[in-house]
């Protein structure tokens, strides 16, 4: 964790106003820790990995807050960078996101995402989502940016308009959300490289970037879209698919094989995996407590 002079809001504002930063999405603390050690000075705790990954359920608003402060929790004991935290459509109306971004916060969140989909809502990259009225966004973000014990927290308003309404739709209500208090915003399922640049033209506030894969939007180089003024990329789902598909070819190799040696020069080695855990560190202490 940050240290306490730092909070994690403050240290992704600081990282965000000195460079634009590529931010993986961390499906567990594991592949956190792993994150943090390849020298990423953020990460993303998405929704959609969450719901996948851990869960086994689909992207549709199933996870309750419980269970989202329960994974923060446990990603953000075991990193020290930030964390950006999707936390979906805030569970419910004003006095729920209320509760969303205090028991975030709590639980090390150093930014919040709040999405304008109605319940049931879905992947942002799917047809058939539906919005809350502008109004109704705005007053969660209201309510969101005076729950925030910290003021450096950040509010993060994605819009899904894009993707249900049009391109101009989605610039109009950035516009609304940002003078409604939110701190970034993140345009979803944008079409083309030009509607990533014509966006970043019309808002001034930090912009986030969804690089997810097999969506809507192309996927563009970080430095493209750093040139054009987005601060944030993410990588949501990118290592949980990449680790999914590992660990299917490997099942079908051992089902095939009946052995994985063929499979050793692919894999993190017990060492590696000890170092990544801080193994000795624990035996270390222990020793010293029985001195």
């Amino acid at each position: 964790m940050a240290e306490l002079d730092v909070t994690p809001g403050r240290m992704l504002r600081d990282i965000v106003a000195a460079t634009a930063v590529q931010v993986p999405g961390a499906p567990n603390a594991l592949m956190g820790r792993l994150i943090e050690e390849m020298g990423f000075s953020a990460m993303y705790l998405s929704g959609a990995a969450f719901s996948a990954g851990v869960l086994a359920l689909p992207d549709i608003g199933l996870f309750t807050l419980t269970e989202l402060v329960q994974q923060l929790q446990l990603l953000t004991s075991r990193v020290s960078v930030p964390v950006i935290v999707d936390a979906d459509t805030g569970f419910g109306d004003t006095a729920n996101v209320e509760r969303t971004i205090a028991e975030l916060e709590r639980a090390g969140a150093a930014a919040i995402q709040l999405e304008d989909q109605e319940l049931p809502k879905r992947c942002g990259h799917l047809s058939g989502k539906s919005l809350v009225t502008t109004d109704a966004m705005c007053a969660k973000l209201r309510a969101a940016a005076a729950a925030r014990a910290d003021d450096d927290t950040v509010i993060l308003a994605r819009t899904d308009a894009r993707g249900v309404d049009s391109f101009e739709a989605a610039v109009e209500r950035a516009k609304r959300y940002v003078d409604a208090g939110a701190d970034w915003i993140f345009p979803e399922a944008l079409a083309t490289r030009e509607e990533f640049e014509a966006f970043a033209n019309a808002i001034d506030a930090p912009l986030v970037a969804n690089m997810t894969e097999f969506g809507k939007s192309p996927l563009m180089d970080f430095d493209e879209l750093a040139e054009m003024g987005y601060r944030v990329v993410l990588y949501p789902v990118t290592l949980l698919r990449v680790a999914m598909k590992a660990v299917e070819s490997t099942l079908a190799l051992l089902a095939a094989d009946g052995t994985q040696r063929e499979l050793l020069d692919l894999m993190q080695t017990r060492q590696e995996l000890y170092d990544l855990l801080e193994y000795d560190s624990y035996e270390t202490r222990d020793r010293e407590y029985f001195a």
